[in-house]
């Protein structure tokens, strides 16, 4: 029986980024349990496609049901991950979704399914698995955020906000988990022709829209620009994204940097190597937390 490396669960795996990384992973070795919403139904072509590349390749891919708004969903399919497999390596935090618009448009009820998805499903998926990770004390979790959640962009305010509130909440989780040999990083693609952007819903709010007059026609002309730079000769390649994540896997445990960006950064890179040091100087000066100095941020 072929021997694989680790056991990796990713979320979000019918498509873009999640879909590419699954086969990107499996091809490295390693047990991929590809999870995704519907793989019966709306997916269930997906779900197949994953299953020919196995099989033709000789990959391990497993497709497991799991939606990341639903605790119950996200507590079945751990059941049935742990059952198979006994424990978990890593954990990808990628399922997600775009709500792109003109902020104030949106209702209440939308501003919570972003961050249901973005945010709390990260939440759900992560408290489900890490309980594995801490009891052996290694793994890592490695969460999909966006340069969005490093830089404001008009337009992007409530998907921004989802990314942000991932980015503080990876953060404190990488220094907590530290010391019991868990790991967390973040990577922080840039626009890619993953899907992603279409993804969202119109805002709900169209009296507020009238509001805005012709400024509300900003964010669909704003769409037709990203569809130029996808379709052009330099266009950004979502494979980059797979592949930084598999970098990041292959690093060795504590020599991680907590942030990378894959694709263009917009001068995220600049704002992260900036930024750096003065979280280090919070950590030792203001939480008096030498043990963590260490760590990559």
């Amino acid at each position: 029986m072929r021997e694989h490396k680790k056991n990796i669960v990713v979320t979000g795996s019918s498509n873009g980024i999640g879909y590419l990384t699954v086969l990107t992973l499996a091809r490295d070795g390693h047990q991929v349990f590809a999870t995704m919403r519907s793989p019966e139904d709306k997916n269930s072509q997906k779900k197949n496609e994953l299953l020919e590349i196995a099989s033709k390749e000789d990959l391990a891919i497993e497709v497991v049901e799991l939606d990341v708004t639903s605790e119950d969903s996200v507590s079945k399919a751990v059941d049935q991950i742990i059952k198979s497999t006994g424990n978990i390596d890593v954990l990808v935090n990628n399922a997600g979704v775009m709500f792109v618009g003109i902020t104030e448009a949106y209702s209440l009820n939308q501003v919570q399914q972003q961050f249901d998805t973005n945010f709390f499903g990260v939440i759900r998926v992560t408290k489900a698995l890490l309980p594995y990770m801490r009891e052996k004390g290694s793994g890592l979790i490695l969460n999909v955020s966006s340069l969005a959640g490093r830089l404001a962009f008009p337009y992007f305010g409530i998907y921004g906000a989802s990314k942000w509130a991932l980015e503080a909440y990876s953060e404190s989780l990488k220094y907590e988990l530290a010391p019991l040999g868990v790991d967390v990083a973040i990577v922080e693609p840039g626009p890619f022709p993953s899907g992603l952007l279409y993804s969202g819903p119109k805002e709900a709010e169209n009296h507020i829209l009238s509001g805005y007059g012709d400024t509300a026609q900003i964010p669909g002309a704003m769409l037709s620009n990203f569809d130029d730079l996808y379709n052009g000769p330099d266009a950004p390649v979502t494979q980059d994204v797979a592949d930084t994540i598999s970098k990041v896997i292959q690093t060795k445990a504590g020599a991680r940097p907590l942030r990378i960006v894959a694709g263009l950064d917009f001068g995220t890179i600049d704002l992260n190597t900036a930024t750096a040091p003065i979280q280090k100087g919070l950590i030792k000066d203001v939480l008096q937390m030498e043990h963590l100095l260490e760590l990559k941020v």
